[in-house]
């Protein structure tokens, strides 16, 4: 399993690649797992202890992969001229809001009329990266500063709620509020609002400087263990006091069981305080633990966590597909999984689904399915490092 050489930062590409692997479980409990689409995972209501793990894990892939994007955008600029990231952040940002109108939604739905229209994180990323274009152009601590506020300072912004389809919700939804915008015979869905994504690419960007060319490697080890440890440490604090930071308040359950459960269940559209310190602080402690380890299991993730893009789009398209391949040949129609705006209101699918043992089987099988595929191109793409347009997949 010998991987070839390559000059990247093997501990981040190892966090993404780990990342990317859990992300598939969430994307193939969409599909696989009963009534998936009709309820939610982290609901006290209906939820069980494991199916509100199997939800909880996953959240550590969005903020990570936003993170250390910008993480990458630093990396990248520090052997080019600002100018040269300037152009590359804005001209990737704008193929990846491309990528998620046009190539996502159809990967998601198989819908060609495109009647359901969502906005998820490769949006969220496209845009990030363009205000991220404009704000290399400020000095680094303004960057950290505003990457503060956002983070720190959105949830203040809760109490405003809009509704309807005058632009002014429309631009409030983008920024701030997750909700559907039904546009004529379509829905638009706007579930990775900008501005706690945006903060999380700008401190990401400047994370990037403990991984820069000469800085002290046991100077960083220090400040990746207080950095995971403080976020691990104010979220606790923040989720006592059970005031700032999350929209949906814990609360005393039925059980201590579902307590816990309710303590852990935090907002992620848009991201909470909360929910950003829970997965982005034990980023910082994998990477302090895993910054010289090498064996046969960081091999294999390594390979996920350098090809991430060309991971995302392909792993969609083989989870629809193998989700419509086996109800067809279960007996359903495999026209049911043709995915269009009524999905989450008619009953077509309301029975359909598997259980959870079978939502971590086929996670397994699909993993090991692209990881011959991932390898073969990510080298390739590290004997042609040259050719421009690889960097945008």
């Amino acid at each position: 399993m010998n991987l070839v050489k390559s000059s990247r930062i093997q501990s981040i590409d190892l966090l993404r690649g780990l990342v990317m692997v859990i992300m598939a479980l969430d994307h193939v409990r969409d599909y696989f797992h009963l009534g998936a689409l009709h309820y939610d995972p982290v609901s006290m209501d209906t939820t069980t202890p494991a199916l509100f793990f199997t939800r909880f894990i996953t959240h550590y892939c969005a903020p990570i992969f936003v993170f250390l994007a910008g993480t990458s955008a630093f990396l990248y600029g520090s052997r080019k001229p600002k100018a040269e990231l300037f152009k590359f952040l804005v001209t990737r940002g704008l193929w990846l809001v491309f990528v998620e109108i046009v190539i996502m939604n159809f990967l998601w739905w198989f819908d060609l009329s495109y009647g359901f229209i969502n906005l998820q994180v490769i949006w969220a990323i496209g845009i990030c990266m363009i205000l991220l274009g404009f704000l290399i152009l400020l000095p680094l601590k303004v960057i950290l500063i505003f990457g503060l506020v956002m983070v720190f300072g959105h949830n203040a912004l809760d109490g405003i709620v809009m509704q309807g389809t005058d632009l002014k919700s429309i631009l409030w939804y983008a920024l701030h509020q997750q909700n559907f915008v039904p546009m004529g015979s379509r829905m638009v869905g706007l579930f990775y609002p900008i501005i706690p994504w945006v903060g999380v690419m700008g401190l990401g960007y400047c994370f990037g400087t403990f991984y820069q060319s000469g800085f002290d490697a046991s100077l960083r080890k220090k400040w990746l263990l207080r950095l995971g440890l403080g976020s691990l440490l104010l979220f606790f604090i923040l989720r006592g006091i059970n005031i700032y930071g999350d929209m949906i308040p814990w609360s005393q359950q039925k059980n201590t069981t579902y307590t816990i459960m309710s303590f852990f269940n935090v907002y992620k559209y848009p991201p909470s305080l909360l929910f950003l310190l829970i997965t982005i602080g034990p980023g910082f402690l994998f990477l302090y633990f895993t910054e010289s380890v090498k064996n046969k299991a960081t091999e294999f993730l390594l390979v996920f966590g350098r090809v991430p893009f060309f991971y995302y789009v392909l792993h969609i398209f083989i989870i629809h597909l193998s989700a419509l391949i086996i109800h067809a040949l279960l007996g359903g129609n495999w026209r049911d999984m043709i995915l269009d705006n009524t999905i989450f209101t008619t009953d077509t699918l309301t029975n359909y689904g598997y259980s959870l043992w079978v939502v971590y089987l086929v996670w397994i099988a699909v993993v090991l399915f692209l990881y011959p595929i991932c390898k073969k191109y990510m080298t390739y793409k590290i004997k042609n490092k040259a050719k421009w347009w690889l960097s945008y997949l």
